[in-house]
This record gives C-alpha cells, structure tokens and sequence, in this order.
C-alpha cells in the first residue's frame, strides 16, 4: 500500500524538501491525516474572506450526494430560491456559478460580449481595472470612465461615456478602495445598454435590488457578507439580458445556457460536476441570513461599520473613503505616518489573531482595509480590533 508523504519531518535521504514522496505504509506509518498540523482560528477582518456562519461551516459535514441526485437537486433548487431572495429578483437564471467571484465576473462578459461590442467600464479601483482587462479578452471595444482611486465614480460621466453602448459595468463595492458606487444611477439611466453590476462585496452587506434598480447581469462572492467559504459566486441575469446572450460563448464551462440546462428546468442536462459541499453550505449560510433577515442584516453592517470607523477616528486615525460614499462593511484608513504598515499587520495576526489587509497598487504600505463582513459583523469583534490597534500604535 502506497500513502503520500508530503510532511518534512518524514523525508527521505535524498529526496526534495516540499516534494511530496510515495512511501511504503508499512515501513513509514500512516500519513492519511496529521495530526500534528495545527492551524489557528483567526479573526478575519481583512477585505475577504469573512470568518463563515457557524452553519454554513457545519453543513459542510452533511453526507456527499450526487449532483443528480433528486436530494441533492432539492437542495440545489432551495439555495436558488434564497439566491433570488437576497439579490431581491424573480430572474429565472440565477445561480451560484462554479468558481470564486472572479468566475462570475468572467461569465457576465463572455456571456453578453463578442468581439466588437463597446463596453463602457468605471474604473475607481482595482476590480474595475479588472472588468476591462475581461472585456478586452472578449474582443470587446472599452471605453474607460475613471476616477482617482478613493473617490466614486461620477454616474453621469458613465451614461455619457459612449452614443449606444451595448454594455455598462461598474462595480458597486469597490473592494481596493472602501467606496460605494451609484448602481441606482446608472441603472436608471442606461438606455438600451445592458447594465453589469460587481457586487462581490456589497452583497448580504448593504441594500442591493436587482429587480428594483432594474440591474440586467450581476455576481457575487460566497467569502464577504454572504458569511460562507470561498468557492462560489452567486450569479443572476435577467430576461432582456438572456435574450441578448452570447449564443456559443468564447468559455464551454461558463456557458449560461449549458449550466442554466442543469440548474432548472424538469429535466437537468448534466454540464459540471457541481461543488456539492460548497452548495449545502452556501445553502445553510443563505438560510442564516435570511433567517436573521435582509434589512436587520443590513442595520447590523451599518452599526458595526459606523462604530469602528468613529472608533478609528477617535484613536486619531484618517478614514481614506470621503464621507457619504463609505462602506460600512469595509473601511479603508490611511496608515499613519511613521507606522510600519507589514509589521503592524504581522503584530496583529500574531499577538491578537486579527487579520486585516493592506492596500494594493500604488496605495499598498498607505492604507489598511478593514473588513467587518458577514460573521465577522458583531461589535464584539470591533470592539476587540481597535483595542489592539490602540495598544499597537501607543494611542
């Protein structure tokens, strides 16, 4: 009997630190599972992942079925009504799609971009960045509206960018940055244009109306306010979107119409081998929130994030995202001169088991992303973070 042994306490003479080796169980022991790995139980107040649910962690125990198994099948049918329950929409086509939100963000563009098409994008940070870098890819024709980074995109430089776009983008929670972009604003006025929204990070978190706001395509991550692991991204298109989708878009496996076959319908028409695990548990962190309910889930982010963004102020600190634009489930600070921003973060994690991110392009080493998602969204957690910081920066 062969086991892998990839534990450097039991390498072989001769053979390379980190490359797992076969070994014979008999002669070496049995490996399957050490014991001897710990890992820790973080606070998770970095940008993402969110520290999960206690529910969604504990469904990932439930018996494997099989991804056509009629039990299974219930449960996938039940985690797409709560789906459409959170995004507040009827869209038939709503989903959680095989991937982080990354995934979800390509399968908007290939499924509603051919080469040609012109596509105006917002760009106030790093993920906008990345939408036109996915539209490029589909052969699209970009047209770019900026703003400086910690500063919200202007809805009406959006609308006026391009005659007869067939595509508008722009992410509602910019991550990079800490700031709330007017999806309402732009949905109200596209015109003919199709309407893309990233809500990786806003939704579960603050008020997000698909259907209300009139939003045609829009995704989401499982690992922010949704309070589940990472591994999928919740997904929905309506009606005027579907009828102007891509027919055989440029992805076989992010194909709309091959996965929405498998995910509705009477009969389902095998695509994937779906990640059932990650369902039940995406299924009972949904019923968490929706448990709890969407506007007290909501109030809850909003006092959280006030509470620590008026304690930072109180320690002194610069909140970077201009008031009336900042998001309560992530707020970025300017670090203070003087600080080291690594060796703050390194301090927190390894004395107080907090995480909290830095910034990233030109701002990474300025500023600290503080995420209060999710889970993690209790004052108690708050209230534990600005102590820390208090004692690390002498304040």
């Amino acid at each position: 009997m062969l086991r892998v042994c990839s534990n450097a306490r039991h390498k072989r003479p001769g053979t390379g630190l980190g490359k797992p080796q076969l070994t014979n169980a008999a002669e070496a022991g049995d490996f399957a599972y050490d014991l001897t790995m710990v890992l820790t139980d973080r606070l998770l107040m970095g940008p993402g992942p969110s520290n999960p649910y206690p529910e969604a962690t504990a469904a990932f125990v439930r018996p494997m079925l099989g991804h056509l198994d009629p039990e299974f099948i219930t449960v996938l049918d039940e985690t797409i009504e709560r789906l459409r329950a959170v995004w507040q929409t009827s869209n038939q086509l709503t989903l959680p799609v095989s991937g982080t939100g990354s995934a979800g963000m390509e399968a908007a563009f290939v499924n509603t971009v051919e080469p040609g098409d012109a596509v105006v994008i917002g760009v106030n940070g790093l993920f906008g960045e990345r939408m036109c870098d996915v539209a490029r890819r589909c052969g699209a024709q970009v047209t770019r509206v900026d703003a400086p980074w910690g500063t919200p995109l202007d809805a009406e430089a959006l609308l006026g960018a391009h005659p007869n776009p067939k595509l508008i983008a722009l992410v509602h929670a910019e991550t990079s940055t800490g700031v709330r972009n007017d999806v309402e604003s732009v949905a109200a006025g596209k015109g003919d244009a199709l309407l893309l929204a990233d809500c990786v990070t806003s939704l579960g978190g603050i008020p997000v109306d698909i259907d209300g706001w009139g939003v045609d395509v829009a995704y989401s991550g499982t690992q922010k306010c949704l309070g589940v692991s990472p591994g999928l991204s919740p997904f929905t298109m309506n009606e005027r979107a579907r009828q102007r989708r891509v027919p055989v878009p440029q992805s076989w496996y992010l194909d709309l119409g091959m996965i929405g076959d498998y995910t509705s319908g009477a009969t389902r028409k095998y695509h994937h081998t779906a990640p059932i695990a990650m369902i039940f548990s995406l299924h009972a962190g949904l019923g968490a929130l929706l448990d709890e309910g969407l506007k007290d889930a909501w109030e809850r982010h909003e006092r959280c994030g006030t509470a620590l963004q008026s304690g930072l102020q109180e320690l002194g600190l610069e909140l970077w995202a201009p008031e009336g634009h900042r998001l309560p489930e992530l707020t970025t600070v300017v670090v203070p001169e003087g600080v080291d921003d690594a060796a703050t973060r390194r301090s927190l994690l390894g004395e107080f088991g907090i995480e909290i991110g830095g910034g990233v392009g030109e701002w990474a080493g300025r500023i600290w992303r503080i995420g209060c998602m999710g889970h993690t969204a209790r004052m108690s957690n708050v209230t534990l973070l600005l102590s820390a910081l208090a004692q690390l920066l002498g304040r």
